[in-house]
């Protein structure tokens, strides 16, 4: 309670409050006050209802203005990928837990292809999640190139040499296969850096290498990702965020979808008199 009141005390706005506070210890009982030795109360105008995934546990505070912003910027997008989703997310799912990697990384495929198992980067990155040849062979999958058969026939008395093209095998494009291979890539990984959820959707993005070492830039013994993240370029760190907030707005996606997520508690600006308690109306403007 002695945290709210320094909140309160010290986040007063023109018209509004943000008790930025988890849910989860917030008190949202109307907050008393003595002014004057009077019994003064301020009023909750609106409740935080987010609840946070496990993967930013004890981070809330550092991720919330993000996952806010991108709720509120990208909403078509978020409603279009979690749509999709439906059709994609528990088979990956269920290939995820086989291999004990935690569900929340079927987000990847999300920020990787779109869902596309066509998908081809820039780098040469393809399918659903985005392998380079030489990884996706490494975890199993099947990548050959186009070949052209040729064969010398006689026609009429006279040699011919006729090529025909034999299409490659490319199992990236592979939903289950890849999803598979993803699951054995993901679950060596969180061996590799200690089950950070965090560092290992950096890895996924910059490479395992570069993590170790921008984790050895710390100088820490066991550096999180939030204590990398200065030494991540600016690619990596949008990334690992929108794999967190993908993530918090899977968990909140009925709210989201109904338009009623609020990601802080809301006070009224002005004490109320307690024997006279009525809900003003509030127009809250940024």
């Amino acid at each position: 309670m002695k945290a709210i009141l320094f909140l309160i005390a010290t986040q007063t706005f023109s018209s509004k409050i943000y008790a930025s506070v988890p849910p989860a210890i917030a008190d949202t009982s109307k907050k008393l006050f003595l002014a004057d030795n009077t019994l003064k109360q301020r009023l909750v105008l609106k409740e935080a209802n987010v609840v946070f995934p496990d993967i930013i546990s004890g981070h809330e505070a550092q991720s919330i203005d993000y996952i806010e912003r991108f709720a509120d910027s990208k909403r078509s997008y978020l409603l279009n990928t979690f749509t999709k989703a439906k059709n994609y997310f528990p088979k990956a799912k269920a290939v995820l837990s086989k291999y004990n990697v935690p569900e929340e990384y079927a987000i990847l495929m999300a920020l990787e292809s779109g869902f596309n198992g066509n998908a081809v980067s820039p780098a040469g990155a393809v399918g659903y999640w985005q392998f380079m040849s030489g990884v996706a062979r490494e975890y199993g999958l099947k990548v050959t190139s186009k070949k052209i058969e040729k064969k010398t026939i006689i026609k009429k008395g006279k040699k011919i040499i006729v090529s025909k093209k034999r299409p490659g095998i490319d199992e990236r494009k592979n939903f289950t296969k890849s999803t598979i291979a993803a699951a054995r890539y993901l679950q060596d990984r969180m061996r590799n850096l200690n089950n950070d959820w965090l560092l290992v959707a950096a890895s996924y993005n910059w490479g395992i290498g570069n993590v170790w070492e921008a984790m050895k830039r710390t100088g820490l013994e066991s550096p999180g990702f939030w204590d990398i993240k200065k030494y991540l370029p600016a690619e990596t760190k949008a990334y690992v965020m929108n794999f967190i907030t993908l993530n918090v707005i899977a968990k909140n996606y009925e709210h989201f979808k109904n338009n009623d997520l609020s990601f802080r508690t809301i006070l009224a600006d002005s004490p109320v008199d307690a024997n006279n308690i009525s809900v003003p109306s509030v127009v809250l403007m940024d």
